[in-house]
């Protein structure tokens, strides 16, 4: 490895981050193209179907022979919308490739990497591998497990409460918690959400954000369709899709002539079973979930240890002992039965501290 592959590493991954937002469900890749320690091609996959970050930093010169390409993620070698970026790496001529990661996808999987060494190009990989990992969770973990990455955010007092005994909740965070929130939401797959808290808040469950990005797909599990036709979600632009084991079907055909996508699936205990929707949504190719739901679903979600990242927002303000906590757990006796979590980011935002944890194995 040579000492400036990690500085150039860095420019490819800065590149790749400006899909965070429209390139599901391909990964973020970005690619450099050097020429003497000097940049002469930059490109990143901007959205699916569309050309990869190699192919478009290649088309922007005339001539790639004996220049050094470095790319997020190791290059395609199989057809499918677009060729293969290995195939035009090693047609232009490029003499080196250094990739940050190889591809977890198994029709990928170290093969391009060795097409490419067979044609005679230096390669080089595990450059700045954590932070290519760290881009693509959602992508990474669909591969290797068949399930998406999950997260669930959560929003509560100094007390633990959610909300109110009444179930009043507006706002406990701050406006910056809520932006920060949307962020959140515009880098997901799926945003996911239960029946109780559709029938307690009428969410919208959309991205509301001034840049471009591939609205999420709204998901509500809905064991038993108790989703009333005027829902707010149900009238807003993107894709709504209800899970449920329910089969009814008037009110199956009343949400198909709104554009809703239902589906039945395996029920667990007479409600839906969770891992059985998790896969079922990485079959769908989503990458990444966000879960914005109430104390019974994050309950069950840590019980079946399903949750990857829990993104908690702590405002500081306390709203009583009768209120509504995070989690519904009544099987929950002795301290034994405790769930440890491990903390793995903090930080404040506007007036609230936002904390990442990770279920602890």
């Amino acid at each position: 490895m040579s000492c400036s592959d990690p500085f150039y590493m860095a420019k490819a991954l800065r590149l790749a981050e400006k899909g965070l937002y429209t390139t599901d469900p391909n990964p973020r890749v970005g690619c450099v193209l050097v020429d003497n320690d000097r940049i002469v091609a930059e490109g990143w996959h901007i959205s699916a179907g569309s050309a990869h970050a190699e192919i478009n930093a290649l088309k922007q010169i005339e001539c790639a022979k004996g220049l050094t390409a470095y790319v997020t993620l190791e290059p395609c070698s199989h057809t499918g919308k677009t060729s293969p970026c290995c195939d035009a790496l090693i047609a232009a001529g490029v003499e080196r490739v250094v990739i940050a990661m190889q591809d977890p996808n198994p029709l990928v999987a170290g093969s391009g990497i060795k097409r490419m060494q067979q044609a005679g190009i230096a390669v080089v990989c595990d450059v700045l591998r954590q932070d290519a990992e760290a881009l693509n969770k959602g992508f990474i973990k669909r591969m290797k497990t068949g399930l998406p990455y999950i997260r669930s955010k959560l929003a509560m007092s100094l007390d633990g409460r959610t909300a109110m005994a009444s179930g009043e909740s507006k706002w406990i965070t701050s406006e910056h918690s809520r932006a920060d929130v949307q962020m959140l939401r515009a880098e997901s797959s799926a945003i996911l959400t239960g029946i109780n808290t559709v029938l307690l808040d009428d969410p919208g469950l959309n991205v509301r954000l001034d840049i471009q990005v591939k609205q999420a797909v709204r998901v509500i599990l809905d064991s038993q369709l108790q989703i009333p036709l005027t829902a707010k979600l149900l009238s807003l632009p993107g894709q709504t899709w209800m899970l449920t084991c329910n089969d009814n079907p008037q009110k199956i055909a009343q949400l198909e002539s709104m554009d809703v996508q239902v589906f039945q699936l395996a029920s667990k205990k007479g409600r839906l079973d969770l891992k059985a929707v998790m896969t079922f949504l990485a079959q769908q190719q989503i990458n990444t979930v966000m879960v914005e739901a109430g104390a019974t679903l994050n309950g069950a979600l840590l019980n079946e240890s399903l949750i990857d990242e829990w993104w908690v927002y702590m405002a500081p303000c306390i709203l009583g002992d009768q209120g509504r906590g995070l989690f519904h757990l009544p099987d929950m006796e002795k301290m034994a039965d405790k769930k440890q979590l491990k903390i793995s980011a903090f930080r404040q935002i506007g007036t609230d501290l936002r904390m990442i944890f990770n279920t602890s194995n």
